[in-house]
């Protein structure tokens, strides 16, 4: 369900406010991001989720949604290693779950997650 206008820019302000008050908050930034995609705001999801990973590359839900948005803009190079870094960083944490979505997420993207029947 689409979120009505004026929900969407509460939520993006609200985002947005919190942001100004703790700017390093991985969550606030990752949830902007997130509302971005949601209201199609494509370019600006990948700026904020790239620059997440570049101040916060531990945080490895990151990757996963950021992998998704260069592939559906075409960018499949860019969205195959992001894959490969978050399963690195989900190794390094041993955070298995996320390993396994990453993994999962990158083999379907190299073609070999769909099924042809």
């Amino acid at each position: 369900m689409q979120l009505q206008n004026s929900e969407t820019v509460d939520r993006l302000s609200l985002l947005l406010e919190y942001l100004k008050e703790d700017p390093g908050d991985a969550f606030t930034r990752f949830a902007l991001a997130m509302e971005y995609v949601k209201t199609g705001n494509e370019d600006r999801a990948l700026e904020t989720f790239e620059a997440l990973v570049g101040d916060q590359p531990d945080y490895v839900g990151t990757y996963y949604h950021l992998a998704a948005l260069y592939l559906r803009k075409g960018l499949t190079d860019e969205a195959l290693e992001t894959y490969r870094a978050g399963i690195r960083i989900a190794d390094r944490q041993r955070d298995t779950h996320a390993r396994a979505e990453l993994q999962s997420a990158l083999l379907e993207a190299e073609g070999f997650g769909f099924d042809d029947e």
